[in-house]
């Protein structure tokens, strides 16, 4: 027993030991690791380092950064100030906020500071980016991409994005139970991206994939760069070469069937550039391009467009207003008979001349499934075209012209006024978009729509996409009376810039007037407001970003109704994008229906 009782004496002595002596190795790598970065410290400047913590060896601060999201630096900027130092990434980081010092930042490109992403973000994004690029080369790379985005290239895509949007809209109101707005958003920004920009030709299933292999690649974009089995930098690189394949395969195909001077989509725009003063093409350079063109039109946008959905869903006066504005435009009318007929895994589709009809009493069933569930309602169709005949011979067309072989139905078994439908210019690979309600929206009378211009710009105040952006210091700087090192990384803090900013009247509400020509509070400091960055290097595809934001409201508020499908508002995200932690579960129907006329529909597509 005397034995036993010292045995036990032993062992708490030893696990005592032990776990002082592991508290103790914690300390002193803790105290090490930040005397480490302090030595850093441009000696020949007297100014102090900015407050702040380098967390722990080697991963710095980063996991409190992915736990914690927004408050991680709201926290930090109340204890340390509007500037202060971490470790994010593998990487020493000074986070900075407020206009001036950001202004100091922005306007110092090429000078002070230079991009500089994560060092995962380099790797999955590649060399030849615009994002990664600096002096000469990015002045080059930008002004070929400004061709892309240029406002006569932004006109030549509008109808095609039109329709896409109306698309989606229609098929979220269509949907059966709720769905993820974030989700849907990805969607629609990558269809707009990959067969509108990019013009590629994607069936369903690779439409799928692509989407899939994408969304991989963009969650690893910000992560340790440890390039070991199972790491998030190990899957980014995966992701990227299955896209760089496809994209090249794209390529070679496009180049082999274009008329040199054809310029129908941003793909051609980057090609007819790669080839100005006789260069040869660089098929690395343009796989890269086109890859970072759907990544600065995938994420940001679907972020943007969920907020956007979220904060109108929170203030339904201003969805009042948009409508009143778009009434005096005369973009108010919708079409409500007639819409794009609806795309599934299969493309079986019923469809009225590119038309799924919602005349109220018509009985045509919307053909959605397997190539058995399209035969059987043949039958069901044939026997509906008969007893129409009968009744109204002149009205009603004949079934022979019903069949391509094909199980689709290619005429129109619907005899309803059409008379406000006409074709679309242009089609979207692999959906149908037959025809469309015409309402002649141009880049000009987006731009006459100020109200709806207010709204977008508030919900980019209030939920910035992106948090803020990277710079490196190219040389030592003094910055509100800190000193910047050479070589640190610079973070500037857009969404802390925008909740700080006094011009800002009650700057936590929604308020879109708050930009309206009476108060214009936007114009009160030009790096207040900085949602698209600024100086050199502010986001390019801003102008494309805002005109999918507007059109995107103006479909919703003429065309559907949509509520929360959970008891409460989801918190947001912050990383890699701003973004509700479920998705933000939304139910959507058309307006004018009620939810006994959903109901019904919604059987009728379920059980055809």
């Amino acid at each position: 027993m005397f034995l036993l009782e010292i045995s036990y004496t032993s062992f708490f002595e030893a696990a005592l030991t032990s776990a002082l002596s592991l508290v103790l190795l914690l300390a002193a790598s803790h105290q090490l690791w930040s005397l480490r970065w302090h030595s850093t410290r441009d000696r020949g400047s007297s100014l102090p380092l900015p407050k702040g913590s380098m967390g722990w060896p080697f991963f710095g601060e980063t996991l409190h950064w992915l736990v914690q999201g927004s408050s991680f630096h709201s926290s930090r900027r109340e204890k340390y100030g509007n500037i202060f130092k971490t470790h994010l990434l593998g990487k020493p980081v000074i986070r900075v906020t407020g206009a001036e010092n950001i202004r100091k930042i922005l306007l110092g490109e090429h000078h002070l500071v230079s991009t500089q992403w994560p060092q995962s973000t380099q790797i999955i994004l590649g060399s030849n980016t615009l994002s990664n690029s600096i002096g000469e080369l990015h002045r080059q790379k930008r002004k070929m991409m400004s061709k892309v985005l240029s406002s006569a290239a932004l006109e030549s895509y509008l109808p095609r994005i039109h329709e896409a949007v109306r698309w989606e809209v229609r098929s979220w109101c269509r949907g059966v139970g709720p769905v993820s707005m974030l989700s849907c958003a990805k969607a629609l920004t990558f269809r707009i991206a990959a067969r509108i920009l990019l013009g590629l030709s994607l069936t369903d299933t690779q439409f799928q994939e692509l989407t899939r292999t994408f969304e991989q690649l963009v969650e690893n974009l910000f992560c340790l760069p440890l390039d070991i089995p199972f790491s998030g930098l190990r899957k980014g690189m995966k992701a990227r070469d299955t896209l760089h394949q496809y994209m090249e395969e794209a390529i070679k195909e496009k180049l082999s069937k274009r008329d040199p001077d054809a310029c129908e989509d941003a793909l051609d725009y980057l090609i007819n550039s790669a080839k100005e003063g006789g260069k040869e093409i660089n098929m690395q350079e343009l796989k890269e391009s086109a890859i970072e063109l759907i990544f600065a039109a995938f994420l940001t946008t679907a972020s943007a467009s969920t907020s956007l959905v979220l904060l109108l869903l929170k203030h339904p006066s201003a969805i009042h207003k948009i409508r009143q504005e778009l009434a005096s435009h005369g973009l108010s009318e919708h079409c409500e008979q007639c819409l794009p007929a609806t795309e599934n895994p299969n493309n079986n589709i019923l469809q009225d001349n590119g038309h799924q009809c919602l005349t109220a009493g018509c009985q045509l069933p919307l053909v959605m499934g397997t190539e058995g569930q399209v035969k059987t309602l043949w039958e069901q169709t044939k026997q509906l075209l008969t007893d129409r005949t009968d009744q109204d011979p002149q009205n009603s067309l004949s079934s022979k012209n019903l069949v391509n072989g094909e199980n689709r139905i290619q005429e129109a078994p619907c005899s309803h006024d059409k008379s406000n439908c006409s074709p679309v210019p242009g089609k979207l690979q692999n959906s149908v978009f037959e025809g469309t309600c015409q309402q002649n929206i141009s880049l000009e009378k987006l731009k006459s729509l100020h109200y709806l211009d207010c709204v977008v710009k508030e919900v980019l105040r209030l939920l910035p996409p992106v948090s803020g952006g990277y710079r490196t210091a190219l040389q030592t700087f003094e910055l509100d009376g800190y000193q910047i090192p050479k070589g640190w990384s610079v973070m500037y803090s857009i969404r802390d810039t925008h909740e700080t900013a006094a011009v800002y009247q009650n700057a936590e509400m929604f308020d879109p007037e708050r930009f309206s020509t009476e108060r214009d509070e936007g114009k009160l400091g030009r790096f207040n407001y900085i949602p698209f960055g600024g100086g050199a290097r502010s986001c390019i595809g801003k102008e494309l970003a805002q005109i999918i934001l507007k059109i995107l409201a103006m479909e919703l508020v003429t065309t559907a109704k949509w509520e929360l499908a959970t008891p409460s508002f989801p918190k947001m995200q912050t990383v890699p994008v701003v973004h509700p932690v479920d998705g933000l579960q939304l139910s959507f129907s058309f307006l004018g229906s009620n939810d006994s006329d959903k109901a019904a529909r919604n059987r009728s597509l379920a059980n055809p």
